[in-house]
């Protein structure tokens, strides 16, 4: 197998550790690890690092030559993390880092120009609604959820606390459904097949100070239709 000359060691650089090693003047590196050949007559020498709070981290010194000359010199001295170096967790945008409950009194969350759930008021949004209310253009929101936003949505209601696998819908009898109820709200436009909200006092989903969608096939035992499995006595 025929082998890179970017990837053959040059052997003149390999042995020129000591070199490598004077070029660390911020501490007397550790013990050599490894010499890493980057391409043709260029090596980086490995060698641990023993400053205090950098621990599993590597000192790389890498090093090169002219063709036909035995003259090494020294490129470039970095500290690099090696495979056990303690190091920071990966970046995430702010925007990326706020979960549902993190939003406070008198935080202010700003949604980006670009989002993919909302469109402008003026663009055909697929929702009967949304359509039916054509005076906002102008005059109303400037923006409202697109097709994209309003499946979103659905789905994380769905698949939520109100939806027809939480514990409270699968306890409840089968004829027992949410869309089938008294009570039930319907939302408006698109997601009204799907989604409600529920108008029983004494229902336990939620109190009346947060309302949250409920599914049309979600479960209760509080619809308006519900029978006891026994007559109630009258003392």
């Amino acid at each position: 197998m025929a082998v890179s000359i970017r990837n053959r060691l040059d052997q003149v650089c390999a042995d020129a550790v000591d070199l490598a090693r004077s070029a660390v003047t911020e501490e007397e590196p550790g013990a050599h690890l490894e010499a890493v050949p980057e391409g043709e007559r260029l090596v980086t020498h490995m060698f641990e690092c023993r400053l205090r709070g950098y621990r599993g981290w590597r000192w790389a010194v890498t090093v090169t030559r002219v063709p036909r000359s035995r003259h090494v010199t020294i490129c470039e001295t970095v500290l690099l993390p090696g495979p056990d170096a303690l190091v920071a967790p990966a970046w995430v945008p702010w925007h990326e880092r706020l979960q549902p409950g993190d939003l406070g009194v008198g935080d202010v969350m700003v949604t980006s120009s670009d989002d993919d759930r909302l469109v402008p008021a003026y663009v055909r949004s697929d929702d009967p609604a949304v359509e039916d209310v054509s005076w906002e253009l102008g005059l109303g929101r400037s923006r409202v959820m697109s097709r994209e936003g309003r499946a979103e949505a659905a789905q994380r209601w769905y698949d939520g606390d109100h939806g027809p696998d939480a514990p409270i819908s699968t306890a409840a009898p089968a004829p027992a459904r949410c869309g089938t109820c008294g009570f039930y709200l319907p939302l408006a436009g698109s997601l009204r097949l799907a989604f409600g909200a529920c108008g029983e006092e004494l229902a336990t989903v939620y109190d009346d100070s947060e309302v949250d969608p409920v599914s049309v096939s979600r479960g209760a035992g509080s619809v308006d239709d519900a029978e006891p499995a026994e007559p109630y006595g009258h003392g």
